[in-house]
């Protein structure tokens, strides 16, 4: 499955290139003196009550695990291969509803193997299919794994005034695919105080589309579904919860196009001020084509009955968590434009107060053509309470206006050309508060066979959205060099 946790958390790979150099021609200081490896190790979990899978309402309820083992290697004084693998799992109540239908019968996802686990739920021993947009099912679209790998060459001029780089990497999902390439080139000058750096990016994914049950079938047996497949012996309930044959999804049609093609341009520039203050700016374009919505997001229109599967009484608390017996059918998936243009600026600031504190500031708008716009701002206070530790409080502030595209639960309408109810696009606030811990071994001296301890980095925050989805995210990542 697509992994679509807010932009939030992402382990980024470490890779990090010496400017010293010398007027000597008899010695030429190594860019990387020997291999470093990296090892990072993330944990997130999030909860919300608006799910896109659902079609705006439900469980958000998130986990995920993720690991890096990052490597920089030394080809020769001019040269770092760069090699970064990982691997994600997570398992996700959002997306287990997918297929929401759980049951003991054919037409279900499966029995209850465990006896206590279902003792108070009113549907446990049933053998008619049910589901709830507030709860996992046991559909295998709970759980999924995300590999990629990303290799990147970097090569420093003599001088180490100029340095170019190239990167190929790959991903994979179960039913998402990423190739991506790129490379970018920097420029120091006036006593490498200064660097104009640009780097351009094409990543070429393809979906593997799969759809809501009930949309599946529809496209698998025509009209006639509700007689064939899942669907066969199972009862469809109408808003007044009596059976009926009257749900016929006929807007929904397969997507025709499976790519989504993204091309980004970045522009930045550095300065180092003086001795206590330094500034970056950077300027980024990018263009993406093809499939941008998500072929398992539901949409229910305002202007289409209501119809469900499970039990009848639990129709008038659907919205309600108290819902644990019911789930609305979709009208359609989500439909978005097949182009995307984005436009992020923004820049960083930091300054040394004096040898215990440093200022670290970030800004950033964002502005795009589905009518998002975007202010994040970022700070964070590093205090070094020795030359071996070093504690930063965090805070981040984000706020975004609503893409056009985006209505809540059930108020499109069947006439509109484009439509979501992922929050993600809705309109809202954010806040993350954290803090981090930093401790650098500055001879090496603890040691793993034959890497030697660098630095150890923890960090954890707390986010809180204004629409009440919260995650927590926590990571650690160990910086060893070979000796």
């Amino acid at each position: 499955m697509k992994n679509r946790i807010i932009y939030f958390f992402l382990l980024v790979g470490i890779s990090a290139f010496s400017q010293k150099t010398t007027d000597s021609i008899q010695f030429k200081k190594r860019v990387l003196e020997s291999t470093e490896v990296d090892f990072l190790l993330s944990y997130y979990n999030q909860d919300g009550s608006k799910s896109a899978v659902s079609g705006g309402l439900g469980s958000e309820q998130l986990t995920d695990i993720a690991s890096n083992v990052v490597v920089s290697m030394p080809i020769n004084d001019n040269d770092v291969l760069t090699v970064d693998l990982g691997i994600s799992a997570y398992s996700s109540a959002s997306s287990s509803n997918i297929n929401p239908f759980n049951a003991t019968g054919a037409s279900g996802g499966g029995g209850d193997d465990d006896d206590d686990d279902n003792d108070d739920n009113p549907n446990s021993g049933s053998t008619a299919p049910y589901g709830t947009p507030w709860q996992a099912s046991s559909g295998a679209s709970k759980s999924d794994q995300l590999t990629a790998i990303t290799v990147n060459y970097a090569h420093s001029s003599d001088s180490r005034n100029f340095i170019w780089n190239a990167d190929v990497s790959f991903s994979n999902e179960y039913d998402y695919t990423s190739i991506g390439f790129g490379g970018g080139v920097a420029q120091l000058f006036n006593d490498k105080n200064s660097e104009i750096n640009l780097k351009v990016n094409a990543y070429l994914d393809q979906w593997r589309p799969i759809y809501p049950t009930e949309l599946h079938e529809y496209s698998k047996n025509g009209p006639d579904f509700l007689n064939q497949g899942f669907f066969s012996g199972v009862s469809v309930l109408n808003q007044n919860g009596q059976a009926t044959v009257d749900y016929l999804p006929s807007i929904f049609q397969t997507v025709s196009a499976v790519n989504r093609n993204s091309y980004s341009a970045s522009f930045g520039f550095s300065q180092v001020v003086s001795k206590k203050l330094q500034f970056s700016v950077f300027f980024d374009v990018l263009k993406q084509q093809g499939l941008l919505s998500t072929p398992y997001h539901r949409i229910y229109f305002a202007d289409k009955d209501n119809y469900y599967i499970g039990q009848a009484q639990y129709i008038p608390e659907y919205q309600n968590q108290s819902n644990v017996g019911v789930y609305q059918l979709s009208d359609d998936i989500e439909r978005l434009p097949n182009s995307r243009f984005k436009l992020p600026i923004g820049g960083r600031l930091n300054y040394y107060i004096n040898e215990r504190f440093v200022l670290r500031t970030y800004y950033r708008y964002y502005s795009d053509n589905w009518d998002i716009q975007s202010h994040t701002a970022n700070i964070e206070l590093p205090f070094k309470i020795s030359d071996r530790f070093t504690i930063f409080p965090m805070y981040r502030f984000y706020t975004q206006t609503q893409s056009k595209y985006y209505a809540p639960y059930e108020t499109h309408l069947s006439t509109e050309k484009y439509y979501t109810s992922d929050a993600d696009l809705s309109s809202f606030d954010t806040n993350q508060y954290g803090f981090g811990i930093n401790y650098t071994d500055i001879f090496t001296g603890a040691k793993i066979w034959k890497l030697g301890l660098k630095n150890i980095d923890f960090r954890f925050s707390h986010y809180r959205r204004s629409d009440n989805l919260t995650a927590n995210i926590a990571t650690i990542g160990f910086k060893f060099i070979l000796q």
